[in-house]
């Protein structure tokens, strides 16, 4: 982890570069960020822009180092051309879920990479389960696949509670985005790693069954 290849690099650089032009152009991200009444006016591009644009020096602090870490990974198994479908794919199915859920709040806003990394990070889970992860609160490593289900189970639960202000839809979108487009570009995991696809896909089945019960 942490390996620093130069689409990594491009990346945390477009993000820096636009989210510090959103901090102090109020204009332009208000114009760039993802809002349910202007996305269905017709503006898509904010299915994509608002994914460089950030909150506050913090958020993108956070999305940056969580790429940085699991990037490497994902690039040394699939590729540079991979590894951008899986980020790109990623923000856009994040933003999509998050369409989907709000799609009757016109005001709904958001901003954020946090779809787009966190299909990174659930691809980089996919790809090596193996690994383990150390959080800054939980200073005992902990399997990555069980940080990936219970990050997305705590996502559900953030869904249904509204839990602060987090776009816990774009986050699970983003590693659904993940995990369908490491599938199929990487499908020779089926072959070694049926048992975790199916482990991992258990969190998602989970949000679809409930939302279909009409408790979400």
């Amino acid at each position: 982890m942490g390996n620093l290849d130069l689409v990594t690099i491009i990346i945390i650089a477009a993000n820096v570069i636009i989210s510090y032009k959103g901090f102090g152009d109020y204009g332009f991200f208000d114009q760039y960020k993802f809002n349910v009444g202007g996305i269905q006016r017709g503006e898509k591009i904010r299915l994509f822009s608002s994914g460089f644009l950030h909150a506050d020096t913090q958020h993108l602090l956070f999305n940056m180092l969580t790429l940085y870490f699991f990037a490497g990974t994902v690039i040394n198994y699939v590729g540079i051309v991979s590894f951008l479908l899986i980020y790109i794919g990623s923000l856009f199915f994040g933003n999509l879920l998050s369409l989907y859920f709000h799609k009757n709040e016109y005001q709904y806003s958001a901003v954020g990479a946090s779809g787009a990394v966190t299909g990174v990070l659930y691809s980089a889970i996919l790809l090596q389960p193996g690994m383990s992860l150390i959080m800054f609160f939980i200073p005992i490593p902990i399997p990555a696949y069980i940080f990936g289900i219970g990050y997305l189970l705590y996502s559900i639960y953030g869904m249904k509670k509204r839990i602060g202000n987090i776009g816990h839809d774009a986050h699970f979108g983003g590693a659904i985005g993940g995990y369908v487009i490491t599938l199929i570009l990487s499908p020779w995991l089926f072959q070694t790693n049926l048992l975790m696809i199916g482990l991992l896909a258990l969190p998602i089945v989970l949000l679809f069954v409930l939302k279909k019960a009409g408790k979400m």
